[in-house]
């Protein structure tokens, strides 16, 4: 760990978006994860692994046919509520992984530019409690953590927020949830949902979908609108890779087993369908549509409906 700022700029794509019926869902850039991440995170993703599926290339992965991974969040506004959706790594933290540590982005000029100013937003979703997914609950001010979001319900799954509660953690979790979790629940922001098998929704067309195995109250995010409908990961899945082998797993996830018959039971759901899949940590071009290929599955890409100025 370093005492200088670290800053992994978005260095080839600005903000994005994707229609689902009325409703346009954007792309909040934060910063594209450091060569070496793929490999960290899911081990099991090697070179030789990926090289197997050409699909991958040339989005999904880099010319050493290692796995490209991102870190954005998600803004749509659906019946009049301005909705994020995880809320990545966050500026000025200290921690323990180098490439997120006290880094400075301009993500929340990013998400003004949408119209999504701080005190505009009024639901902000954390698909669970890991440290990429909750960093911008909270910005310095006056020496202090305080919610970014100060108008908004901030909403996990009850069981996810009850498993941390009883888990024995290090410091660098300790340190994550003292300065991005506890401050929103001090402040009474930290709404607890509880997300039954059929999924729960939080707001007109916006429904949690429970997909435990990475965290134990782990949810997904659908949209619907029109008659169509579109599907936000969180960390269920992390990358393309693990539609052809929805057995790989993470190196973090809490119950791998049970994270692999997730995703198989999900992408056999999504296959065929017209469902759009928006992956939390993929690599521009962040969207597709899941189809049936040799024995598994692959992700056919959508592109944007246009850019928008980061």
């Amino acid at each position: 760990m370093t005492n200088s700022p670290t800053t992994f700029p978005c260095r080839s794509h600005p903000n994005a978006a994707w229609t689902v019926g009325r409703l346009t869902v954007h792309r909040v850039d934060e910063v594209d994860l450091p060569p070496g991440t793929g490999s960290w995170l899911l081990p099991a993703a090697t070179a030789d692994v990926v090289a197997a599926h050409p699909w991958l290339r040339p989005h999904f992965t880099d010319t050493e046919h290692l796995v490209r991974l991102h870190s954005h969040s998600f803004a749509v506004t659906t019946g009049g509520v301005r909705v994020l959706v995880d809320t990545g790594i966050g500026n000025g933290k200290p921690r323990a992984n180098p490439a997120w540590h006290d880094l400075h982005t301009d993500y929340l000029g990013r998400l003004a530019a949408l119209g999504f100013t701080p005190e505009t937003v009024d639901l902000v979703i954390l698909t669970h409690l890991h440290t990429d997914h909750v960093g911008w609950n909270t910005r310095a001010q006056d020496g202090v953590w305080v919610p970014t979001f100060p108008r908004a319900r901030y909403l996990t799954s009850r069981v996810e927020r009850a498993f941390w509660a009883g888990y024995t953690m290090d410091e660098p979790r300790r340190q994550m949830f003292g300065d991005s979790v506890l401050p929103v629940e001090d402040a009474g922001l930290l709404h607890l949902v509880d997300v039954p098998d059929g999924g729960t929704e939080v707001a007109p067309g916006v429904r949690l979908v429970p997909t435990p195995g990475h965290t134990p109250g782990h949810v997904a995010v659908e949209l619907t609108d029109g008659g169509e409908r579109a599907l936000i990961t969180g960390d269920c899945v992390h990358h393309p890779v693990q539609f052809a082998d929805p057995g790989i797993s993470s190196c973090v996830d809490i119950d791998p087993a049970l994270a692999g018959v997730t995703r198989r039971r999900l992408l056999g759901s999504l296959a065929g369908t017209d469902t759009l899949v928006l992956g939390t940590h993929f690599p521009p071009p962040t969207a597709g549509r899941v189809r049936a290929f040799g024995g598994s599955y692959r992700l056919d890409p959508v592109a944007p409906v246009r850019p928008l100025l980061a």
